[in-house]
């Protein structure tokens, strides 16, 4: 490929929430094929294998995931198929033609035991199906060999799709009066945050002379959370705070064991970025004010 040719970006799931904004932050960086489920079903593994094969990108990076987390109890195999198999797939693929992979995962992969903010190297140990889909599919990419970023983010919320922001808007128009969990601790993150950081962390890689070798230095797992953290209790009053609904609710606060969810949760959900801004200097803002910008109309 000559200086003057872009490099070809193979994005899955264009249609959730970290999908769609990273169709918007990559470009600049190269020519994105962004695909939906209809061009690319993580499901079907002998499509990924013929799509990855057809594009022959340059880099792949894949946000699509089975993110339902209660919904993964009762369909373990579907989870795990989405996110550890396909990634599995990807890996091998990109390994065959030197491409790179950015794939995400998620702070489930912990137990959420420890005494403070988890760091990379923590030991793993997945309290729920989801949890243990992503970590096997953190396991299968670093095992494949690939050129790889594996970005752990944690309670991901936009604008799209169904999340918190969104579930809280809709029920908070129609109740006076809600109950929310408030020990359980963790940092919102605003998928528009994920993909510009990905997106930075991508341009250096672009700028240097030998991003094979960036590559090789830079491969790994990194912890990319909003700053702060809060609880969802905490997360719903700032919402509402900043919501324009004519009347807010009041919202209570409640323990887990109050509002029993089919997938446990880890009390504290809590992953440092320190990594992340010491390796390539970026860092996200404070929850609360990336809810801010999100929210603004």
């Amino acid at each position: 490929m000559t200086s003057l040719e872009q490099p070809t970006i193979l994005l899955t799931g264009v249609n959730g929430q970290v999908g769609f904004e990273l169709a918007r932050t990559l470009q600049g960086l190269g020519k994105v094929v962004a695909l939906d489920r209809s061009g690319l079903d993580l499901a079907d593994l002998d499509q990924v294998r013929r799509v990855v094969r057809d594009v022959k990108p340059q880099l792949i990076v894949n946000p699509a995931a089975h993110t339902a987390v209660d919904k993964a109890e009762s369909e373990p195999d579907a989870a795990m198929r989405l996110n550890a198999e396909a990634p599995a797939v990807l890996a091998e693929e990109a390994k065959k033609l030197g491409a790179r992979l950015v794939h995400y995962s998620t702070d489930y992969v912990f137990d959420g035991a420890k005494d403070g903010v988890y760091v990379e190297t923590d030991e793993t140990s997945p309290q729920n199906v989801y949890g243990s889909s992503k970590l096997a599919g953190e396991q299968a990419i670093e095992a494949s060999g690939c050129a790889h970023l594996i970005f752990r983010t944690s309670w991901v919320y936009g604008v799209r799709g169904k999340n918190f922001l969104l579930t809280m808007l809709r029920v908070g128009a129609e109740r006076e009066e809600l109950s929310v969990v408030a020990d359980q601790i963790g940092a919102p993150t605003w998928s528009n945050t994920i993909a510009t950081l990905t997106a930075n962390v991508l341009a250096q890689a672009n700028a240097v002379p030998d991003s094979t070798e960036w590559w090789a230095q830079h491969s790994g797992v990194y912890h990319l959370t909003a700053g702060g953290a809060t609880s969802w209790h905490g997360f719903a009053e700032a919402i509402f705070e900043l919501s324009d609904l004519p009347k807010k609710p009041v919202v209570k606060p409640i323990p887990a064991s109050s509002y029993p969810t089919p997938a446990k949760r880890p009390a504290n959900s809590r992953i440092s970025n320190d990594k992340l801004a010491d390796v390539f200097g970026v860092r996200a803002p404070d929850w609360k004010d990336a809810l801010r910008l999100c929210m603004a109309k």
